[in-house]
């Protein structure tokens, strides 16, 4: 579990570090909690009866799941489905439609693809653009009506930065989706993969680089009242620490990357690292940004995310983060975050929650 922890351990120690040193804060704070899902029905090359059945097992529990858990909004908790577009099924589709009839689900831009070039990347994702607008999935600018969309990289290999290669192919990837409307990365952490960039626990541009791989590596943090605002490529990254609490072998620590599962629970001792991150964007530190991922799809990691176990968490969040005092509770979608996060960038002050729908709608 500690594979590849050069890449990123000196970040970490350094904002460890920083927040030593940083007075606490004395006022509430604001939690702004996504939860984003590599929606992958197609799991382990299943048969498309069994991806029927795993699509139908959210159909069925999800809303019942969400309605229980309300915010300080008077929102139910989020899921946000990031759908393989290479793997496009209008029936799969059409069933998660039913979950996004309401607020509690919308769906985004997930893709696996390898050996592309700028050319082949473009074309594959303005098909997918296509075949998700089909179901009235993916939201739209609310001044130029065109269409926007959130993006999770399959195998973590954004801009090429896997060091073998693979799963690609295209350095400058962030620049090809920023031209067709997306909004920001929601891939990381990664870690322990290799693909795992330096900067952590932040939400950042990504300037773009055509000669060399992984430019997401750094970049400009997003900063309250900036100008002019960086034109790069929003990444938008989840909670990475090292977690003392839940050793391996009673000795070394585990690595926390945000990942929800079968294999790793949302045990309520994770809730609280999550939050000590802090991440938020720089002049707004009481706007504190809370992201975490699952594979939600496979049935054990949907006995996970849809059962007992994420119940508890989320009703622990709820309980210690929602008191309407110290701390005030907002789930959100991915679409939901960045809007939240623009506002902010703008200088925008009062409740999180108002700027849901800021720079982009949904359709």
């Amino acid at each position: 579990m500690l594979k590849n922890l050069d890449k990123w351990l000196m970040s970490y120690l350094r904002q460890k570090t920083i927040q030593a040193f940083t007075p606490q804060t004395n006022y509430p704070l604001h939690i702004i909690f996504c939860f984003v899902d590599h929606y992958e029905p197609d799991w382990n090359q299943a048969d498309f009866s069994t991806q029927k059945k795993r699509v139908q097992t959210w159909v069925e529990l999800f809303p019942k799941f969400a309605e229980k858990h309300i915010d300080c909004d008077g929102c139910s908790h989020r899921h946000t489905f990031f759908y393989p577009i290479e793997v496009y099924s209008p029936e799969h589709l059409s069933e998660l439609e039913k979950i996004c009839r309401n607020d509690s689900g919308e769906v985004e831009i997930h893709l696996h693809h390898d050996n592309d070039t700028e050319e082949s990347l473009t074309l594959k994702l303005k098909q997918g653009i296509k075949d998700l607008n089909k179901h009235g999935f993916l939201g739209k600018d609310k001044e130029t009506n065109k269409t926007r969309f959130g993006f999770i990289h399959g195998n973590w290999c954004l801009n090429n930065s896997r060091s073998d290669g693979r799963w690609c192919g295209v350095n400058n990837e962030s620049e090809v989706l920023q031209k067709l409307g997306c909004y920001a990365d929601f891939t990381f952490p990664s870690a322990p993969s290799d693909t795992q960039p330096r900067t952590i626990n932040s939400i950042y541009y990504d300037l773009g680089n055509k000669k060399t791989p992984q430019s997401h590596n750094q970049g400009v943090i997003v900063e309250v009242n900036k100008k002019p605002p960086p034109k790069g490529f929003m990444i938008v990254q989840g909670p990475l620490a090292l977690n003392w609490k839940m050793r391996k072998m009673g000795i070394f620590p585990r690595i926390e990357n945000s990942d929800i599962s079968h294999s790793t629970q949302p045990f309520l001792q994770r809730i609280p690292l999550w939050i000590d991150q802090r991440i938020s964007i720089k002049g707004k530190p009481e706007w504190v940004f809370v992201k975490v991922h699952t594979h939600g799809a496979p049935e054990k990691n949907s006995k996970t995310v849809l059962g007992e176990a994420m119940n508890k968490a989320l009703t622990f969040l709820e309980e210690n983060y929602n008191d309407g005092k110290n701390y005030f509770l907002h789930y959100v979608s991915a679409r939901e975050m960045y809007n939240i996060i623009k506002a902010a960038e703008a200088g925008e002050t009062g409740v999180p929650g108002e700027y849901r729908d800021y720079e982009i709608i949904k359709n």
